[in-house]
């Protein structure tokens, strides 16, 4: 299969073919025969989780089903979140938290636990309630909560089958504004670290770690008609003076709107418009998350070695994730908060900075994004998960015969 990457390209698919089934026949067909086999999805994933040497699947030409119940919506395997939150809102219904992009899969972003902001709110994966797997057997297998496999289901790493199916719970309709200030200092920021990602319902700390005195920017998103302005002003903060991108330099026209006037959910929560390319493409991503105690150490230990980090830096965000039990999420057991970084394209001079900063950050526990680049040797990255020996008994029965596995899951001891 010729020219397939993902979408910072930096990685071309190692799949002798690409198929894009348009019906439910069509999927098992390209799920039939013996060779390997793994879904690819938006396609935002920065390392091999989603390649194969055999057959890559893409559901994008599926139809795309967004059925609304009473309490959930449930929606088809390629259904993007920019999809379906305008379909909820039409019905007055609304996901508790989005991701900073509405471009990428539901069924790409659950299964490598990808989050929002917010202390109080957890994973995107922690919204599911139910997911029908398409497995390699040819069986079409829903595992919903209550089940007692259900722990190991949302984040699922591509492991346990194509996903066709998956049903979210959602919540009455709600607005948010967002607003936006310049340069808080660090020292206002550790001092009560709580207070500052308390200030809204999703809280973003920008930094380019250039200045050591002080973070870039402080984003707040807030369902209340009251942001403690005073408490802003004593981080050293300023309001900003127009519309910001998180990336300093970057015009923000693909950015939702930042003026502290309330919209809907769907046009706040996440910090890119759904009709722009997000970010700047030619970018690398890594992220780690640690135990929220950990925190204010896990920020001095970036601030260390500022000097290898920010040459090759567009933007680090920090946000908090409140903790799941789900047992392959990056925030089980644990509420936590992640340090999330945007690097230029330049992956040899990113994987030895990356090393250096995984080193640093490893007396903290810090488990990596799924789907970003990280350098840890895969098997301590699975001894952070205490059920991880119980999920790999999940894969071998879902998929007996291994099809699903890749280099990434063998990495793991999958």
């Amino acid at each position: 299969m010729s020219g397939e990457r993902n979408w910072a390209e930096n990685l071309t698919y190692s799949a002798n073919r690409l198929v894009r089934p348009r019906t439910p026949e069509e999927l098992r067909d390209a799920m039939s025969g013996t060779g390997p086999i793994r879904a690819v999805g938006s396609r935002h994933c920065f390392n091999d989780i989603a390649d194969t040497t055999g057959t890559l699947v893409s559901l994008s030409e599926m139809p795309r089903e967004i059925e609304v119940l009473p309490e959930a919506v449930r929606v088809s395997g390629g259904v993007r979140y920019g999809d379906v939150a305008p379909v909820l809102e039409e019905h007055g219904r609304a996901l508790a938290n989005l991701a900073s992009l509405p471009h990428i899969s539901v069924a790409g972003a659950v299964a490598t636990g990808t989050h929002g902001s917010g202390d109080r709110l957890a994973s995107l994966a922690a919204a599911v309630r139910s997911v029908t797997f398409l497995t390699t057997t040819g069986e079409e297998r829903t595992i919903s909560r209550g089940d007692a496999q259900f722990g190991g289901v949302p984040v699922h790493l591509g492991a346990l089958g194509i996903v066709t199916s998956l049903e979210l719970e959602t919540q009455p309709t709600y607005r948010v504004s967002q607003h936006a200030f310049d340069a808080p200092t660090w020292e206002g920021i550790l001092a009560d670290y709580d207070a500052v990602t308390g200030l809204g319902d999703s809280v973003s700390i920008f930094t380019t770690w250039r200045d050591a005195e002080r973070a870039d920017q402080l984003w707040v998103k807030t369902r209340s008609d009251h942001l403690d302005e005073r408490f802003v002003a004593a981080l050293g903060a300023r309001p900003a003076d127009g519309p910001r991108h998180p990336i300093p330099g970057v015009g923000p026209e693909a950015c939702n709107p930042q003026d502290g006037v309330p919209g809907p959910w769907l046009e706040r929560l996440p910090h890119f418009r759904m009709e722009f390319t997000p970010s700047v493409g030619a970018e690398l991503q890594s992220e780690f998350l640690v135990a929220r105690a950990d925190a204010p150490a896990a920020i001095a230990a970036v601030q260390a070695h500022a000097h290898l980090v920010a040459p090759l830096l567009h933007v680090c965000e920090i946000r908090s994730v409140a903790a799941d039990d789900l047992w392959l999420s990056p925030s089980t057991g644990r509420d936590s908060v992640a340090l999330h970084f945007t690097w230029h394209r330049d992956e040899p001079a990113v994987r030895e900075v990356l090393a250096v900063l995984e080193r640093a950050l490893e007396p903290l526990d810090a488990r990596p994004h799924w789907g970003k680049i990280f350098t840890r040797p895969g098997a301590e990255v699975a001894a952070q998960y205490p059920r991880f020996d119980d999920f790999r008994a999940l894969r071998e029965e879902m998929d007996p015969s291994g099809r699903l596995v890749n280099a990434y899951l063998r990495r793991l001891g999958l």
